[in-house]
């Protein structure tokens, strides 16, 4: 009886592991029926049911993903990590109100968890002539996409600081008009009367869809640059962070690049090792003075849309990021940025294509005067 046991439990491992290596290498059909097959061995162990959530995820297919996910907290109502990518999911669905709740477990896990401040934190309180500390979360284009709450709270009376990285703190402070402190090292700020983190504001202030999401335009250029000159200006960025962990999905590769700097325009490179920017606030200058920009799901797209500029970003359909929807060309956070979408099974081959046929209806609608930059044009 007890081999018995024992040799399902290595059987479970083994399955595990393989599911795993097949997953890291993009074998995301294979990591799946692996997957399947723990389950299948094991139906009452959540391990197994959450990675095969994870690949059906990652694939799109999210209602199958959230029903695995919810059976995991059927199972183990504490599975925090499972509750997290519960809460992405249903983010991508555009179901904020469930998901930034369950987005709340992320501060239960090592990396993620909540500074220990001897302040009040901040749960929707009143605002009005409060001090109120925003502590960062996760990467540049979160930093970017969150803080357009720290112009809402101002806006409703807040002495506001936003703690960020270095890199942002001179764009944040000249562009929200707040307090913009890097967040290196010790910090010192002023005591708060409340604190709260980046991530939980959408639900803190009251976004329960994303038609409730605050979307003017709230960053712009606040230093010189020199002039880019006269003419058509499009920036482009085909690469993101290579240690990003979808980034052998996200970026493109050199051909399709070469591409994208094949287009009838001035293209500029917006990699700060082209342009020379120092920071964010030197970008948003660059951005102030183009056209267009086409880029990957990297910072300079929540950068470009933050600014109100034409931005048109390139998804893969493998594990895109849950901020844009589902099928959508439009996004409700960034009204000026049109979604190019990688079909599954397609390369970006396919979806140079469309960005070519598009950029050439841009141009004519340009020269005719019969439409404003972006409008139809993303697929």
């Amino acid at each position: 009886m007890g081999g018995g046991v024992t040799a399902e439990v290595n059987d479970l491992k083994a399955l595990l592991a393989t599911a795993d290596v097949a997953r890291r290498a993009g074998r995301l059909a294979e990591a799946e029926r692996l997957y399947g097959e723990a389950v299948a061995l094991s139906p009452e162990e959540p391990e197994p049911r959450h990675h095969l959530a994870g690949v059906l995820r990652m694939q799109g297919r999210l209602a199958e993903a959230e029903a695995e996910y919810r059976r995991v907290l059927a199972l183990a109502p504490g599975a925090a990590a499972s509750a997290r990518v519960l809460a992405v999911t249903l983010l991508a669905q555009g179901r904020y109100e469930e998901g930034f709740q369950l987005l709340e477990a992320r501060h239960v896990l090592d990396g993620m968890r909540k500074p220990a401040l001897p302040f009040a934190e901040w749960r929707g309180e009143e605002v009005a002539g409060k001090r109120l500390l925003i502590w960062p979360e996760q990467g540049f284009g979160d930093q970017i996409q969150y803080a357009r709450f720290a112009g809402v709270l101002k806006a409703r009376g807040a002495d506001v600081t936003l703690l960020c990285y270095p890199e942002l703190v001179r764009l944040f402070e000249g562009a929200l008009g707040v307090r913009a402190l890097a967040a290196s090292g010790a910090v010192e700020f002023p005591d708060p009367d409340f604190w709260v983190m980046q991530g939980s504001l959408a639900a803190r202030l009251g976004c329960r869809t994303p038609e409730e999401l605050p979307n003017a335009p709230y960053l712009r250029a606040v230093s010189p640059w020199p002039s880019l000159g006269e003419g058509f200006k499009m920036g482009i960025k085909p690469y993101g962070n290579p240690g990003h962990s979808n980034d052998r999905n996200r970026s493109l590769g050199a051909a399709e690049a070469e591409r994208l700097k094949g287009l009838p325009a001035r293209v500029i490179d917006l990699d700060p090792a082209a342009t020379g920017a120092k920071d964010f606030a030197d970008t948003a200058a660059i951005l102030d003075q183009l056209d267009l920009v086409i880029c990957v799901d990297t910072s300079v797209a929540h950068l470009a849309g933050a600014m109100g500029k034409p931005c048109w970003v390139l998804l893969p359909a493998v594990d895109t990021d849950w901020r844009w929807l589902l099928e959508r060309s439009d996004s409700p956070w960034y009204p000026s940025i049109r979604l190019f979408r990688q079909q599954a099974g397609e390369d970006w081959r396919a979806v140079l294509d469309r960005v070519e046929a598009a950029f050439a209806a841009y141009v004519r609608s340009r020269q005719q005067g019969t439409s404003e930059p972006g409008q139809g044009l993303a697929s």
